[in-house]
């Protein structure tokens, strides 16, 4: 590929941007753009007001399709590295700027709902609506996208798309990729390209997989359709179950997934994990946890087959009422986020996750391997004051492993993700491609799990490289995001 060092210097590249989008749409206030040069909205460091660098030369408000196509043909034309981004929920790199003098291309402004469509069921809208308000407004009317990931309150749906996004009712509504019907994005020389709404077909491979999950590496999403589906929330019912461990915990909701059942919620956690959720009841013992909506019949019928198959395993069940009452509670919004950061401040402790998928076969051996290595390996075990996991989005041929990590911080900011998160991910990533399984289920590859893209692809790494290649010659979409940062 061509280096992505544009020749043009940064008050050049900002000039050229205003002259071609006008004053309003270029922002290069200093402290905006420290903020725009990191992504994680807990990164420790930022909460300590360390920005190291480098710092974009700009950041766009784009509020059409038309200006992000015109600032990309500029980028493209000057070799400028461009960072797409819309909520801003990303926590695997994917926004930081890791290139010189980039520019952050945000597509927030496009925050249309452009139709609703209850025959058709499906909806519209621009990359910068946020999923929360989409959602409010289906329900008014009765429907939903069924796609609700911890970030709801604050993700917009380009960067869900972009980062190919799993929602906590996964198992009945599917990912995001599940969801998208057709879409609207512009690649790296500003040319805008459509693909249509249609139910499926079969004229050739499914161009929107060219899109969906490519995390501003290819192109910039600026419009999607996704499917709606009616909303009964009278119907739901909650279900919760102790078990002894994971294995078993597994077991139940292996059978009840692969018997053709979908419940909305399916979940296990380890007696680590249910602590920090369920501390009132767990028990010290493994929690399972489903929730099942829709249509009445069905989740009737669902909630039989889970029951049956519960006792067939040694189990003591749990009040509903606690179940929903978790459940309630599980999104992020800004004033959690903004608590998170005190407690990083006053405290100096912080709470990281590495999430994988595998295998029904291999589950419980990753699980296993995991703990024991950490423990083992991990060289401040000391100051962990949580390891566990859950398995949170599940499928036919297997589910995921969400793991998650607390740590006391006793070292500087800048260091505390060498010396914890990293090798802390490192082993998980690890042990889930020994054991056959992806090294990331929904957040994204980012710049931060990059070292290991090759491994994942394996053979048909060919495949993306080429993409990338042919879709962006002069490597200006996101340089260091999905694939490897170069020299």
């Amino acid at each position: 590929m061509v280096p992505s060092r544009s020749p043009l210097n940064r008050e050049e590249i900002v000039d050229r941007l205003r002259r071609s989008l006008g004053e309003d749409r270029v922002v290069t206030d200093p402290d905006q753009l420290r903020e725009a040069s990191v992504d994680r909205f807990r990164k420790y460091t930022a909460v300590h007001g360390i920005y190291d660098g480098p710092f974009p030369a700009a950041i766009v408000n784009a509020t059409s399709t038309e200006e992000v196509s015109r600032t990309l043909a500029l980028t493209h034309e000057h070799r400028i590295n461009v960072v797409p981004r819309t909520g801003r929920t990303a926590t695997e790199g994917g926004l930081e700027t890791v290139v010189e003098d980039s520019v952050v291309l945000d597509g927030s402004g496009l925050d249309r709902i452009i139709a609703i469509d209850t025959e058709d069921m499906s909806a519209t809208v621009g990359c910068g609506v946020p999923l929360q308000v989409l959602e409010d407004t289906l329900r008014e009317r009765g429907y939903t996208t069924g796609h609700s990931p911890q970030s709801k309150p604050l993700a917009q749906l380009g960067g869900l798309v972009a980062t190919r996004s799993i929602g906590q009712l996964s198992t009945l509504y599917g990912g995001i990729e599940d969801l998208v019907v057709g879409l609207e994005a512009v690649f790296p020389d500003g040319t805008v390209t459509r693909i249509r709404n249609v139910p499926r077909r079969a004229a050739g491979p499914d161009l929107r997989h060219l899109v969906i999950g490519n995390e501003g590496a290819l192109c910039f999403l600026t419009e999607v359709t996704v499917r709606i589906f009616r909303y009964a929330p009278e119907n739901t019912e909650f279900h919760g179950f102790l078990v002894d461990d994971m294995a078993t915990g597994i077991a139940m909701i292996r059978e009840v997934v692969t018997g053709g059942f979908r419940p909305a919620v399916v979940r296990v956690y380890s007696p680590e994990d249910a602590h920090q959720h369920f501390a009132h009841f767990h028990q010290g013992r493994c929690v399972v946890v489903y929730a099942v909506e829709g249509p009445a019949g069905i989740v009737r019928a669902t909630s039989e087959e889970i029951r049956r198959v519960a006792a067939e395993y040694p189990h003591d069940p749990v009040d509903p009422a606690l179940i929903a009452t978790w459940f309630a509670d599980l999104n992020w919004g800004p004033d959690r986020i903004e608590a998170e950061k005190r407690s990083m401040v006053e405290r100096a402790e912080l709470g990281y996750t590495t999430e994988v998928s595998v295998n029904w076969s291999r589950t419980v051996e990753l699980y296993d391997r995991v703990m024991a290595r950490v423990r083992a390996e991990f060289p401040a075990a000391e100051d962990l004051t949580l390891l566990g996991a859950h398995s949170s989005h599940s499928y036919q041929t297997g589910t995921n492993l969400y793991f998650v990590y607390d740590y006391r911080i006793r070292c500087e900011p800048r260091e505390e993700i060498e010396k914890y998160h990293k090798p802390l991910n490192a082993i998980i990533v690890e042990e889930a491609l020994r054991v056959g399984g992806s090294m990331v289920h929904h957040h994204g590859i980012g710049k931060y799990r990059t070292p290991w893209t090759r491994r994942e692809h394996g053979s048909s790494y060919h495949l993306l490289a080429t993409l990338k290649a042919a879709f962006d010659p002069h490597d200006i979409m996101n340089r260091g995001t999905l694939l490897p940062l170069e020299p």
